[in-house]
């Protein structure tokens, strides 16, 4: 006993010290292992989290081009249709033609040269109004269904869990939905008359020094066809052709209802109008009219040797010959497939569907 008294006497720092360092490094251990398996946890979980989110990406992307398939197989068939039958209501160039073949010999020269003109004014307010209509009617509608799909995927995508891609929205009312998708029969509907008269009177300011016997080659028509768009744009208010393509908003809303601006349908159709006021969505316009005015001209020139030079009393029959190009059924359409092709198109609606305003 008095040995080992002798020993802690004699030792008794160096074990106090070692116990202290055995107890110390078994807390160290018990806190490393708790904190390696709180570490491994977090990775599992962000690891889960990543997994998930390309979930979400992978479905967004397959649900992106299902959207533009619906656009393309759905909604715009309807749309051009009726587009297509109101400009031929509208824009009657065939009475015209009819009493020129049928007053050969009996028209005097003022009547021939009156009839003449309204003919040329007619015949070019019909072609580059057919131009915008389909070119802008076609992109309209692709935001509209990128818009609504956007907004549709977010309840989709809730099933898969919390994720930091989504916010939490309100869904969309299935009459909202059809209300909406609607709307994009108002340019042929309500919107038509005024612009028609509009892009009529662009069509006169441009061709007021344009004789019925001016030549006219595949430089000068093209060039006057973008100098009708160009008048066209421009003549009014910033964006005023947006009042063509979609109704106001101060017509989305019930003002009698307290909660009205509250309406999806409202939020839907104010979220299309940001858009169609977006500098962005101007470039894309610009950029998609002046490549339809070139495939225009070029068919043109392919079916009547324009290229050498044409007088524009001759030109106007063969302009009526190409309207069914400009208004056939989407997949036959050419233009509408040159739309969907131009990168910048393509560039415009994967960031509009991927970074929807919220």
């Amino acid at each position: 006993m008095d040995l080992v008294r002798g020993f802690w006497r004699k030792h008794r720092r160096k074990i106090l010290v070692t116990t202290t360092c055995l107890g110390s490094g078994y807390l160290l251990y018990k806190l490393y292992n708790a904190h390696t398996r709180n570490l491994a946890d977090l990775e599992r979980e962000l690891a889960n989290e990543r997994e998930n989110d390309e979930i979400i990406k992978t479905q967004m992307k397959a649900h992106f081009d299902n959207i533009q398939m619906i656009a393309d197989t759905a909604t715009l068939p309807h749309a051009m249709n009726h587009l297509s039958n109101r400009l031929v209501e509208e824009i009657d160039v065939s009475s015209i033609m009819d009493k020129l073949s049928k007053g050969k010999g009996i028209l005097i020269p003022s009547e021939k040269l009156q009839l003449w003109n309204e003919l040329k004014i007619l015949s070019f307010t019909r072609m580059v109004l057919s131009l915008w209509s389909v070119t802008m009617l076609s992109l309209y509608i692709r935001v509209q269904v990128n818009i609504l799909g956007r907004h549709l995927y977010i309840d989709t995508a809730r099933g898969l869990g919390s994720s930091h891609l989504l916010d939490e929205l309100d869904l969309i009312d299935r009459d909202d939905e059809q209300k909406f998708l609607a709307s994009a029969d108002f340019l042929a509907t309500s919107g038509m008359p005024s612009l028609i008269s509009d892009m009529q009177s662009a069509v006169k300011e441009v061709l007021k020094g344009k004789q019925l016997n001016d030549v006219l080659t595949t430089k000068v028509l093209q060039e006057t066809v973008m100098r009708i768009l160009d008048v066209f744009m421009s003549t009014g208010s910033p964006h005023h052709w947006v009042d063509y393509l979609m109704m106001s908003q101060d017509t989305t809303t019930d003002v009698s209802s307290p909660d009205a601006t509250l309406s999806k349908f409202h939020q839907l159709i104010t979220e299309t109008r940001e858009v169609l006021t977006s500098n962005d969505f101007t470039n894309v316009a610009e950029i998609s009219l002046k490549s339809c005015a070139v495939a225009l001209v070029e068919e043109m020139e392919r079916q009547t040797g324009l290229a050498t030079g044409m007088q524009l009393a001759k030109l106007l029959p063969q302009i009526e010959k190409t309207m069914p190009e400009i208004s056939a059924e989407p997949d036959k359409n050419r233009f509408l497939q040159l739309i969907r092709d131009l990168p910048e198109v393509k560039l415009f609606f994967t960031l509009l569907y991927a970074n929807m305003p919220q």
